[in-house]
């Protein structure tokens, strides 16, 4: 990074915290072995993976045998809504979700269209929130799953997860959240959100990239989504990325220990910086809920200027 720059581009991506990477380090030279092996260079290996699953079960509030390692949120939301959608299909084939979802949730929605699925894409109002009389009503007897995002990447809003999940269970409908953006930043306990598979990504929580996790609730039944190896409980095939699991177990316990801290000086500087521009700059409107939003995340545009050029321009400074 150029000296002097000030990074605002964390719901992108978040610089590695210099404690993961040390303990990530030993992992990418020293204990280098398979975990899948059983000589001793593969048992420290899957101890190491284990040690990390327990890490990030405690982050979410669930057990370790719910947690399955996967390549990162993307791979963990198509996973979900592909998997449920496969396992489900003599229940029905309607799924819900909400307009405003990333990428990873709505084409793999797109995709099973194209295959027989039908999908209801919930509009959000102005501040970007779904509301769950929507969801209620989108509910039928064939909905077999419904995937609403924890918080949305753009604009910051904080979606009613739990209150969703709750109208999911009263319906017998299986409920899946994308917590990407939320993992790590506020609290995301699956028993609050009452949720049965929650996504999560490291590099959103000053972990590395290329690894995050999918909680799966015991029970639920879901089809693998690898083949190849009896990885993850034989749901998840694969060699494990040791190194980054490793790293994003360090990243669940710095979340652990810093959480509410971060939030509050987050708030804080938010405010901060929001009253700034809207004072200092005309024709300026901020973008999403004005509290139910991810702290630290300030979403603005200004008429007559498109965010990429304001972008670049920034970047040029």
């Amino acid at each position: 990074m150029k000296a002097g720059m000030i990074y605002l581009d964390h719901a992108a991506t978040t610089p590695m915290d210099v404690k993961v990477h040390r303990e990530m380090g030993q992992y990418c030279c020293l204990f280098f072995g398979n975990p899948a092996t059983l000589y001793s260079l593969g048992r420290r290996s899957h101890e190491a993976v284990e040690n990390a699953r327990e890490r990030v079960a405690e982050l979410l509030g669930c057990s370790p045998d719910e947690v399955y390692f996967t390549s990162g949120g993307t791979e963990s939301d198509n996973w979900a809504i592909q998997g449920i959608a496969f396992s489900h299909t003599e229940k029905g084939k309607h799924i819900i979700t909400s307009a405003v979802e990333h990428h990873a949730v709505l084409d793999a929605c797109k995709f099973l269209e194209k295959i027989g699925f039908e999908v209801t894409y919930l509009p959000v109002d102005k501040h970007a929130l779904i509301d769950p009389d929507d969801v209620r009503k989108a509910v039928r007897d064939d909905t077999i799953l419904i995937s609403m995002m924890h918080a949305n990447n753009e604009v910051g809003t904080i979606e009613p997860i739990s209150e969703i999940g709750r109208i999911a269970h009263e319906a017998g409908v299986l409920m899946h959240t994308d917590a990407v953006q939320t993992v790590g930043k506020l609290l995301t306990k699956v028993d609050e959100l009452d949720v049965d598979m929650l996504s999560m990504s490291a590099h959103k929580f000053y972990g590395p990239k290329g690894v995050g996790a999918m909680y799966i609730r015991k029970g639920t039944r879901i089809q693998r989504f690898m083949h190849g190896g009896g990885q993850e409980h034989n749901k998840r095939a694969g060699t494990h990325n040791v190194p980054g699991i490793v790293g994003l177990g360090a990243s669940a316990d710095l979340a652990l220990d810093h959480m509410k801290q971060d939030a509050d000086r987050l708030w804080k500087l938010a405010g901060k910086l929001e009253d700034g521009l809207l004072e200092n700059i005309p024709d300026i409107r901020s973008n999403g809920h004005p509290t139910k939003r991810l702290p630290g995340l300030v979403h603005v545009c200004v008429e007559g200027i498109e965010g990429e050029a304001m972008l670049l321009c920034l970047d040029a400074e």
